[in-house]
């Protein structure tokens, strides 16, 4: 009787389990391009900002949320000339702040947090510190929970929340997002294109357009690899086309954003600009084979996925700039240090010189 007993409590335990991290994708997904936003314009870290919508909201359901849009139980304040409810809360019937709409109340908590000088300090730390902003927005008396920063930490670590943060620092990445008239939420836009602007030193504008659709791309690699995960040089490796989400493969494979990044040598990009291999954990320093000769076509880049070896390794044995390409037909040690220099183009090594002085 006590084993069906256990077991009873332990399937409802699953249920509810199951159901709230529903509701918690869910709010996620609703509300994670106007958090990168916000963390755009103020710097208030996507992940927290998150983080707090879901416990001060109560993954949107809590009767402040959804009679006021206060997703962040802010309270009204002096200053507040907007409308206001009462409610319960440290003290009985509270004053807290009511807005129109929900993206009101995110610009307001960003505001919030931005303006008041007892937060001041948070904005000196690394915008992916979140551990660093949990237990500095208790100690300034965001809210009185005695495990509030515990619990902003927990929900960002189980809901990888700081991926958010770090699609935020890719200047390059522009929320796709949309106010409809008389609507409480923020949609994505979707479309079959993503315009990105790309802005070097506020002179140089380039449309940058992204193709979703890649079932016509070619690529000499596409037949070549399983379509599941498999083994490149002892590290665990996948083959994605372009156009995959980068944040979709780290959610799927369980894996932080910024690690998927470092996996493979990119900086932070949103989606694939090509079909290529997309490492699962980290690569080798070096490999068992001796060499790879430089094909038409390859980059540097291009070997250290084939190989499986990391990028700065691989530049290292042969002695050359990452950013370099060896001319076709070079030599490219993989195992051991190389003799001589692969040969390279003198326009190339004056690019690169003019890259790291710019």
């Amino acid at each position: 009787m006590m084993r069906i007993l256990f077991l009873g409590c332990l399937l409802i335990t699953s249920f509810q389990l199951l159901a709230q991290q529903d509701k918690a994708n869910a709010y996620i997904d609703k509300f994670k391009d106007i958090a990168i936003y916000e963390m755009q314009r103020t710097g208030v870290p996507a992940a927290i900002t998150l983080a707090q919508g879901i416990l001060e909201s109560g993954y949107g359901e809590s009767d402040l949320c959804k009679n006021s849009n206060n997703h962040f139980g802010i309270k009204c304040k002096l200053e507040w000339l907007g409308e206001k409810v009462y409610s319960d809360d440290d003290t009985k019937q509270e004053c807290f702040r009511k807005y129109n709409e929900a993206k009101d109340s995110y610009k307001d908590h960003s505001d919030f947090l931005k303006t008041r000088p007892y937060y001041a300090n948070l904005f000196t730390l690394d915008p992916t510190d979140y551990e660093g902003w949990a237990v500095g927005l208790k100690k300034a008396g965001y809210a009185t929970e005695k495990d509030y920063a515990n619990k902003l930490i927990s929900l960002i670590n189980t809901y990888n929340l700081n991926n958010y943060s770090l699609l935020a620092l890719n200047k390059n990445y522009i929320p796709k997002i949309s106010v409809a008239s008389n609507s409480n939420d923020f949609s994505i836009l979707k479309s079959k294109t993503i315009t990105t602007t790309v802005v070097d030193d506020e002179k140089d504008i380039e449309e940058i357009k992204i193709k979703a659709n890649t079932s016509n791309v070619k690529s000499e690699e596409k037949s070549t690899y399983p379509n599941t995960i498999f083994q490149i040089n002892n590290s665990n490796v996948i083959f994605a086309e372009a156009g995959t989400s980068l944040l979709g493969l780290a959610q799927e494979y369980n894996i932080s954003l910024n690690k998927l990044f470092s996996y493979n040598d990119i900086k932070p990009i949103e989606v694939l600009q090509k079909n290529q291999l997309v490492f699962l954990e980290k690569k080798q320093k070096k490999s068992a084979k001796e060499f790879h000769v430089l094909a038409e076509g390859e980059t540097l880049y291009d070997i250290a996925q084939k190989e499986g070896i990391r990028l700065e390794y691989l530049a290292e044995l042969n002695n050359i700039n990452q950013e370099i390409t060896p001319l076709v037909g070079e030599t490219i040690y993989l195992k051991n240090k190389a003799l001589l220099t692969p040969k390279f183009s003198v326009a190339q090594l004056k690019n690169s010189k003019s890259s790291t002085t710019n």
